[in-house]
């Protein structure tokens, strides 16, 4: 089958590797949709902070955010999961440890990550090899490019949860990319008034489209009172300036990773009685994101600007645009051969 391979910082290949086949507990996915994602960028860069710890290494398959069609079970796999359109969580636990007894599989310290850590193979290829217990279904309403969707989406539904708007609350989101916007439409779902903090001379425009009115940047943005702020931003600066805007006994969300630390005032943070909120993993919002998504509440699919070959790939990953690719931040990769 053919797969992306990231071979080191910078470089990649299409290749022609073997077939996964199912192990024990396994299943063998026919991939139709993946997105790429920021750390799938990181990786390209080289800037991942797993290829420094040792959790990675070159040469690697990338490609956490999936949908495909269960295609094959192994030994003690239910066959009924054949021919089953599904999602799969990215984070998968050693299965043993205190955390994983917990149902926090997300942070155990053994895991692996689909198309990120341990070696676990990822979906930027023709075919998939994933535990069946990483299996979500998907219904016959979430399409291919939903069900790609599900894993940014479970992320930004936690982010929104641990936001805990009220009705009529005012929440300030920093840094629209397909997180945060994600974030925003969830929030909004919730009844929270949703304001959004853009870099400076970035167009609102996209933004509009989707129905958010109050979209500003740092010199724009007005004094208001905000309930909860959501970092979702890429920004060294903005996790401290995150404290300065929340409201004293409000929320912060810290869902966004910068290249460099940024610096909290904890003290601040006391006497404003914050509580604040670190989102890791989309893992235990998966299946109230996949009901969203069936039952209309949310449709994310705007965000997808385009979908591209396998062949395309890196100059994706390398910050370019595919021709034609609409305004939205997320490009979606279809791997499957093409079709005369």
């Amino acid at each position: 089958m053919r797969a992306f391979v990231l071979t080191g910082p910078g470089t990649y290949e299409v290749q022609d590797v073997p077939e996964p086949v199912a192990a024990p507990g396994e299943v063998v996915v026919d991939v139709e949709r993946v997105g790429v994602c920021g750390t799938d960028m990181e990786f390209y860069t080289g800037h991942m902070a797993y290829l420094h710890q040792g959790h990675s290494s070159y040469p690697m398959r990338l490609g956490h955010e999936w949908a495909g069609r269960v295609a094959a079970v192994g030994e003690g796999v239910d066959a009924g999961w054949i021919g089953r359109r599904v999602m799969g969580d990215t984070m998968l636990g050693c299965g043993s440890c205190r955390r994983c007894l917990r149902d926090r599989q997300h942070v155990c310290e053994k895991r692996q990550e689909v198309g990120i850590r341990g070696g676990r193979a990822g979906a930027l290829a023709e075919r998939l090899a994933v535990p069946a217990a990483s299996l979500h279904a998907l219904p016959d309403s979430v399409d291919a490019a939903l069900g790609a969707l599900v894993e940014p989406g479970g992320n930004a539904l936690r982010a929104a949860r641990a936001a805990a708007p009220r009705a009529g609350d005012r929440v300030l989101v920093l840094g629209p990319g397909t997180i945060g916007l994600l974030v925003a439409i969830f929030l909004r779902a919730a009844g929270a008034e949703v304001h959004l903090l853009d870099r400076p001379g970035s167009s609102p425009a996209f933004a509009h489209t989707l129905g958010f009115e109050h979209v500003w940047d740092e010199q724009t943005l007005p004094e208001l009172p905000f309930d909860a702020v959501v970092d979702a931003s890429n920004a060294a600066h903005l996790p401290p300036r995150a404290l300065e805007l929340v409201e004293p006994a409000g929320r912060l969300v810290y869902i966004g990773l910068a290249a460099e630390p940024g610096a909290i005032d904890t003290r601040r943070l006391v006497l404003k009685d914050i509580t604040a909120v670190g989102v890791l993993s989309a893992s235990p919002g998966l299946d109230a994101t996949i009901s969203a998504y069936a039952s209309g509440t949310v449709d994310p699919r705007p965000l997808v600007a385009a979908t591209v070959s396998l062949d395309e790939v890196g100059p994706v990953l390398a910050g370019g645009r595919p021709k034609g690719a609409g305004p939205g931040p997320k490009i979606h990769v279809d791997p499957r051969p093409a079709t005369a």
